[in-house]
């Protein structure tokens, strides 16, 4: 017996869809050596995040691809780099910000497509493979190096980067698969989805930087893969991408499930991003089909810090 009313439903259509001129056909790339063994991969859409002029900002992960896609769904490539990028923010400064596997933290620059590297190793060891990312309203940098951790090996990572005294700080080591981040609207919180565990976690944030009775805050279930990318409304509410589950959870600042959001397309909704009218819809990539779904939430997300003067 469930301990929880049913979630409503909501469905997510389509709401544009990766050109054809921009698909890769008939190609199996190396990234999907270890990602999607033996299957020829198109696209890999990814890393959500709207700009203050409404354009919806999107990586492309076994191509190393950097796209823009306009209010009205038109497509534009920015850049296309040696690097497998997953996670993207955008700064206050207008500049772009991405999680790169390959590559480490990275800058890009939106206007001539440039990508310098952020920071991509702590005391010389490079980082297993970076995931996500997300900003707090001091302009600090909180990042996930996933690389290959699971349950069988949970050494997933968590880190703080503070942009203006380059100070780096682990704040965990043991992850299952660390995958989405978001701070909780105090910013008193980082969530961090374990996508392996199928489970977020709850990270306390000291006073004095570090964390302290990190616990699970929702255990997930069912699904061929687990949780993804994760955004907060202004309730405090957690939205959940659950990767091979085809759909988004909702729940609520205590972790009651209110909402799940289903694809209209596939199974691997790997992340989200509030965006459109009064910020109250949410937009969601689903990678294997390349499309971007979107749904109406009738609650605004949080500003993100890309937002705020």
């Amino acid at each position: 017996m469930s301990l929880y009313p049913a979630p409503k439903i909501i469905d997510a259509p389509v709401w544009t869809s990766m050109p054809d001129e921009f698909r890769v056909a008939n190609t199996s790339p190396e990234w999907a050596a270890a990602n999607k063994p033996g299957r020829q991969i198109d696209s890999f859409l990814e890393g959500p995040s709207f700009d203050v002029d409404g354009n919806l900002w999107v990586t492309d992960i076994p191509y190393g691809r950097i796209f823009r896609i306009s209010p009205a769904g038109e497509w534009a490539l920015v850049t296309q780099y040696d690097g497998w990028p997953n996670g993207l923010k955008i700064h206050r400064d207008g500049s772009i910000f991405l999680a790169d596997y390959k590559n480490g933290i990275l800058r890009l620059d939106p206007q001539n497509g440039q990508v310098e590297p952020v920071v991509w190793h702590r005391h010389s060891e490079h980082f297993r493979g970076c995931n996500d990312l997300v900003f707090d309203s001091q302009g600090r940098l909180y990042f996930i190096d996933q690389g290959q951790s699971g349950m069988h090996m949970p050494n997933g990572r968590v880190y703080r980067y503070d942009l203006e005294s380059n100070h780096l700080e682990l704040l965990i080591d043991t992850g299952q698969s660390p995958n989405g981040l978001v701070l909780n609207e105090h910013e008193d919180t980082l969530y961090v989805a374990m996508t392996r565990g199928n489970s977020i976690w709850r990270l306390p944030l000291m006073a004095d930087g570090t964390v302290s009775k990190v616990g699970i805050f929702l255990q997930i279930s069912g699904g061929l893969s687990g949780p993804d990318g994760m955004a907060l409304d202004q309730s405090g509410g957690l939205w959940v991408a659950h990767a091979g589950n085809g759909c988004v959870w909702g729940f609520t600042r205590a972790g009651e499930p209110t909402f799940r959001i289903k694809s209209a397309t596939g199974m691997t909704t790997t992340n989200l991003a509030f965006g459109g009218l009064e910020n109250s819809e949410l937009f969601i990539t689903e990678s294997d089909t390349g499309n971007i779904l979107r749904a109406q939430v009738g609650v605004g997300g949080q500003p993100m810090f890309s937002h705020l003067d």
